[in-house]
C-alpha cells in the first residue's frame, strides 16, 4: 500500500511539473534558435547583451483561452494534490479518492482542450506575418501533451484507490 501511495504521488507531482514548465516556459513555438513565442510573450535572443528580450504578445481570443485552459489545469491538479494530502489524514477507512480523481481529470481535460486549440489554432494565435512553415512546436507542447495521459491515468488511479489504514 505504502508502494502505491508513493508511485501515486510521484506520478501525480511529474505531472504537476510538467504542467507547470509548460505553461510558464517560453518555448510553445520555435521561429528560430534566437526567436520563441510562449503564451505570454515574444522573445528573441540578443547576442550582443547575451539576454533574451521580450514583449507581451499580441492577443487574441484564441491564446486567451489557451492561457485560461493551461492556468486551470494547473490549479485542478494542484487542488486535486493539496486535497488528496488532506484526505490521506482525514478520509475513513474504505473511502474511495473521488474528489481528487475528478480534479485530476479536470485537469487533464483542460489541458487537452488547451492542446486542441494551440494545435489547430496556431495561425490565429501567433498572428504573425510570418510563414509559419518556418516555425515549428517547441518543447512546452510536447510536455503539455504528454501531461495529459498522465493526469488521466492518475485520476483513474485515485478513483479506484481506497484507504487501508
Amino acid at each position: 500500500m505504502v508502494c502505491l501511495l508513493v508511485s501515486i504521488t510521484l506520478l501525480h507531482l511529474v505531472s504537476l511539473a510538467m504542467l507547470f514548465v509548460a505553461t510558464l516556459e517560453k518555448s510553445w513555438w520555435v521561429w528560430t534558435e534566437s526567436e520563441i513565442t510562449d503564451l505570454w510573450h515574444n522573445c528573441f535572443f540578443m547576442n550582443t547583451t547575451q539576454t533574451w528580450v521580450c514583449a507581451s504578445t499580441t492577443e487574441s481570443d484564441w491564446l486567451q483561452s489557451v492561457q485560461a485552459l493551461m492556468t486551470l489545469s494547473v490549479v485542478f491538479s494542484s487542488v486535486s494534490f493539496l486535497v488528496f494530502l488532506g484526505q490521506l489524514f482525514i478520509l475513513s477507512r474504505g473511502k474511495l479518492f473521488y474528489f481528487t480523481g475528478l480534479c485530476q481529470a479536470f485537469a487533464g481535460f483542460t489541458d487537452f482542450a488547451a492542446c486542441l486549440i494551440f494545435t489547430f489554432h496556431k495561425k490565429e494565435i501567433l498572428s504573425e506575418s510570418r510563414d509559419l512553415s518556418k516555425g515549428r512546436f517547441g518543447y512546452c507542447v510536447i510536455l503539455a501533451w504528454l501531461a495529459i495521459p498522465l493526469l488521466l491515468v492518475s485520476s483513474v488511479l485515485y478513483v479506484h484507490l481506497r484507504k487501508k489504514q
